[in-house]
C-alpha cells in the first residue's frame, strides 16, 4: 500500500481526483495481484481522498484477495458491462470524478471513450511519468526477487549449453531448457526463449526452428526466467567447436564492448553515455554498421520497462535502477554475437546480477 500512499500524494499534488491503472504489471506493483485478463476489464482505481478499489473478472475474485490485497474488490461477469459497473462502484465509495490520471501509453481509444461517457466533462491527466519515476528505482525486496530470477537465468544458460551437440535442433534445445527451468520452480519464462544457431545468430530477434546444429557454429541463447513476479533476461553467444578467426574477432569485440559499458556502471552516469561507451568499443573496431539497436532496458517486473538505454537518452542513472547491457554485432556473412547482463546501480557502481561466464565457450 506504501506505492498506493504515494499516488495518492502525487494526486493530492496535482488536485486530480483519482487515478486509474490498468497496466496488468502496473496492478501487479500496486496491490500484489497478478493477472492476464485479456480482454476483460482489470484495474485499480486510486483515490485522491478514499480507499482504492480494484475491479477484475468475478472469476478472479478469490485470486486477487489470496494475493494480499486487503482492501475492496469489485468483480464484473462477462454478461455485465464492466465500465458500468465501474461507474456505479465509483459512486457507491462516495466519489465524484471531474479529474482523472490514466497511462496514455496503455488505454485504448475504445476504452478511454467508455470512461468518459460515464464520467462528464472528464478531465483527462498523463500518469506515465510517475509510475516510472516509482517503478524505477528497485526496493530490496524487489532485488531480492530479481537476483533469483538472474540465478534462474544462469542456470537455464547452463542447461542450453550441456544441449548443445550435433545434429540436435533449435527447438529441442529450447525445449529442454525450459522444462529444466520450470522443474527448478521457475513460473514461467519472460519473454519466448531464443536459441539460434549458425547463420540465423545475425537476426537480432530471430525465431528457433528446425535447423540443426553444426561444427562451427556460434549459437546464441537470449532468454529470461520469471521469480515472485520479477523478470531477468540474458544473452550468451557460444561456439560448438573452434570458431574462425573473424568470427572470434567479433565475439571478443562484443565482449570488450560489454564489459566497458558495465564498469562505466554508476550514479552520476547518463544512459547515453553508457551507450556511448559500448558503441564506441565497436566503432572503433571497425564493426559499427553492425550494432543495430540500443544497448539496453529496463528490467522488473516488465521485461522491458523503463528507461530506454540509448544514445539520446540524457536520464541521469541512481542507485536502484535495474536495466540490461547487451551490445552486438550481426553481420550477415560471419556470424551474429550478442552478451547481455542485467545491472544494479549501487551507490558506488554496479552490481551485476547474471553471473553465467562470459569468455568464449568453447564446446
Amino acid at each position: 500500500m506504501k506505492t498506493i500512499e504515494k499516488i495518492q500524494s502525487y494526486l493530492q499534488t496535482n488536485n486530480i481526483d483519482a487515478a486509474f491503472v490498468t497496466t496488468p504489471d502496473n496492478v501487479f506493483y500496486f496491490t500484489g495481484f497478478r493477472s492476464n485478463p485479456h480482454e476483460r476489464l482489470l484495474g485499480v482505481m486510486i483515490f485522491k481522498n478514499a480507499d482504492p478499489f480494484i475491479i477484475c473478472p468475478k472469476m478472479e475474485m478469490p485470486d486477487a484477495k489470496a494475493a494480499g490485497w486487503a482492501g475492496k474488490i469489485i468483480g464484473h461477469q462477462d454478461t455485465e458491462n464492466a465500465w458500468d459497473i465501474l461507474a456505479s462502484a465509483v459512486k457507491d465509495n462516495g466519489q465524484s470524478i471531474q479529474s482523472l490520471a490514466i497511462e496514455k501509453s496503455h488505454m485504448t481509444v475504445e476504452r478511454l471513450e467508455a470512461i468518459t461517457k460515464r464520467f462528464s466533462s472528464l478531465q483527462i491527466n498523463r500518469l506515465d511519468e510517475k509510475i516510472n519515476e516509482l517503478r524505477v528505482i528497485k526496493s530490496e525486496e524487489e532485488l531480492i526477487n530479481m537476483r533469483k530470477a538472474a540465478e534462474l537465468a544462469d542456470y537455464a544458460i547452463e542447461v542450453g549449453c550441456k544441449e548443445i551437440a550435433e545434429g540436435k535442433t533449435e527447438l529441442e534445445i529450447l525445449n529442454a531448457i525450459e522444462l529444466a527451468v520450470k522443474e527448478k520452480g521457475a513460473a514461467q519464462m519472460s519473454f519466448d526463449t531464443m536459441v539460434l544457431s549458425g547463420p540465423k545468430t545475425a537476426s537480432p530477434h530471430g525465431t528457433p526452428g528446425d535447423r540443426k546444429i553444426q561444427k562451427g557454429d556460434f549459437i546464441l541463447f537470449d532468454l529470461g526466467v520469471v521469480y515472485n513476479g520479477y523478470c531477468s533476461d540474458i544473452t550468451r553467444t557460444v561456439a560448438f567447436g573452434e570458431p574462425s578467426p573473424d568470427k572470434r574477432e567479433i565475439y571478443e569485440t562484443v565482449l570488450k564492448a560489454e564489459l566497458a559499458a558495465v564498469h562505466a556502471v554508476k550514479p552520476g552516469v547518463t544512459a547515453m553515455e553508457l551507450d556511448k561507451t559500448a558503441r564506441d568499443v565497436i566503432t572503433d573496431a571497425g564493426y559499427g554498421d553492425y550494432f543495430t539497436h540500443r544497448l539496453g532496458h529496463g528490467l522488473g517486473i516488465s521485461v522491458h520497462e523503463f528507461p530506454s538505454i540509448t544514445g539520446v537518452n540524457e536520464m541521469v542513472l541512481e542507485e536502484g535502477m535495474v536495466f540490461t547491457i547487451e551490445p552486438g554485432i550481426y553481420h550477415p556473412d560471419i556470424t551474429g554475437v550478442r552478451i547481455e547482463d542485467d545491472v544494479v546501480v549501487t551507490s558506488d557502481g554496479v552490481e551485476v546480477l547474471t553471473k553465467f561466464p562470459k569468455e568464449l565457450q568453447i564446446l
